[in-house]
């Protein structure tokens, strides 16, 4: 481990080096940055970041007693530029902002966060208020010329370019799920509301949930415990062991956008779960969840008419014409639609819980194919959408190559609040995807 350059280590290894003083916070947080320095040009990752004030912190941090030292001591976190800091400026990708962005607060999950001891590093690149598919300035770190997904886009590809071990997103759509695939990272979307979400730009009271990037499994059960994530039925204290697992598999009606290396990815994690030991079985949704995305997307429609409003009616010559047409009610969204999905939504949430629960894991694609050519746009988040608005923990789980030999990752679906299962499941699976599934990075 100790041979490792630091910043390829992962916040658990990273942690333990800390935690037995054989890595300095600040010796951690320059190599980070010498990271940063030598591949910015590159990615563009972040928004603002402040190299002396990074320096400071964690000399702050080096000087705290062991005895009063957090669960994060030290530990590197990125966060996306729609989540109030206070001591650096939140601009959400907006010329509104950009001029003027400096917070007075945290938001409650950096309030949490630097409780923990946790170093907040600086602020990650997103798209306009997290609610528009233009993409840009970054870039994806496996390959510069496409897009890392987004709207969460510079924490998908600071995780995945060893520049943060850590990363805050958000997800109203697939934001968080997207980039993960796309940058090769684990990234987990929590059951809606397990998280506060107190102090992060809303779209969609309904859908917008904080996420989660790390690198390993382990790094986000570290997130889960301070965040204090709590399934009702405790998590055993053995692996998951996938023998004799019955695991099942989900195409949703959305399967015929699936691309050549989403297919192939599908069929293979059954190949390698089926070798392990696992029962595969493909599930068919009842027809009515054929409907969420048009619900999803009048939820959508609906709850952005009331969260630009104010921006609309401050500065409307300084935002995006899909903030326009929100605002403007641009699809003539009733009431009653409105209305209608919401209920729609809400009586299908329990019927997929107990679906879910009948499996020890399910999965479904994560995006279309391997990360599209061109930054200009971010991708399609047609897999995603629907278990954002069913408001179920979402794992993507890394592993897989497309036809470029870029990354291409799966998710791993839960029941409501069985956050710590998918976990669970997805650290022993994720170690059989990440050595078989065929995907080589080419980073160092």
């Amino acid at each position: 481990m100790a041979e490792l350059p630091a910043y390829r280590l992962t916040a658990t290894q990273a942690l333990s080096l800390i935690q037995s003083n054989k890595l300095t916070v600040e010796d951690y947080a320059k190599s980070l940055l010498s990271r940063i320095q030598e591949r910015d040009s590159i990615v563009k990752a972040w928004a603002f970041l402040d190299p002396e004030f990074v320096l400071t912190q964690a000399r702050e941090l080096d000087a705290i007693p062991s005895s009063e030292r957090g669960p994060l001591h030290g530990i590197a976190i990125g966060v996306k530029d729609v989540i109030l800091t206070k001591d650096m400026p939140t601009c959400h990708n907006s010329s509104i902002y950009r001029e003027d962005g400096v917070g007075l607060v945290d938001a409650a999950p950096i309030i949490t966060l630097r409780a923990a001891g946790a170093l907040i590093f600086g602020k990650t690149t997103t798209t306009e208020f997290a609610a528009v598919t233009d993409g840009g300035p970054s870039t994806n770190p496996h390959d510069e010329k496409r897009t890392p997904g987004g709207s969460s886009s510079g924490s998908g590809a600071a995780v995945g370019d060893f520049q943060v071990p850590i990363a805050l997103g958000t997800q109203t759509g697939g934001s968080t799920i997207r980039p993960g695939s796309f940058n090769s990272i684990y990234a987990l979307k929590p059951t809606w509301g397990s998280i506060s979400r107190e102090g992060l730009a809303q779209y969609s009271m309904t859908c917008d949930t904080l996420g989660l990037y790390a690198r390993s499994v382990e790094d986000l059960d570290l997130l889960a415990k301070v965040f204090q994530l709590a399934d009702d039925e405790p998590i055993p204290a053995t692996p998951f062991n996938i023998k004799g697992s019955k695991i099942a598999f989900c195409k949703t009606n959305v399967w015929p956008k699936a691309g050549p290396g989403t297919q192939a990815a599908f069929k293979k994690a059954q190949e390698l779960l089926e070798k392990q030991g696992a029962t595969i079985e493909e599930i068919e949704l009842p027809g009515e969840f054929e409907k969420i995305k048009q619900w999803h997307a009048n939820v959508l429609a609906g709850e952005g008419r009331t969260s630009f409003l104010g921006n609309y009616l401050f500065a409307k010559d300084k935002m995006h014409k899909m903030l326009h047409e929100h605002v403007e009610n641009h699809t003539k969204l009733s009431r009653k639609a409105q209305l209608e999905s919401y209920d729609g939504v809400a009586r299908l949430r329990p019927v997929w819980d107990e679906i879910a629960s009948n499996y020890d894991a399910v999965f479904t694609p994560s995006v279309v194919d391997e990360a599209p050519i061109g930054i200009q746009s971010t991708g399609d988040a047609s897999f995603c959408s629907m278990w954002t608005i069913l408001q179920v923990p979402c794992l993507n789980v890394p592993g897989f190559a497309g036809e470029n030999e870029l990354p291409i990752g799966l998710t791993l679906v839960g029941p409501r609040y069985r956050d710590l299962h998918v976990l669970y499941a997805g650290k022993a699976i994720g170690e059989v995807f990440e050595a078989e599934g065929g995907f080589k990075s080419k980073l160092f």
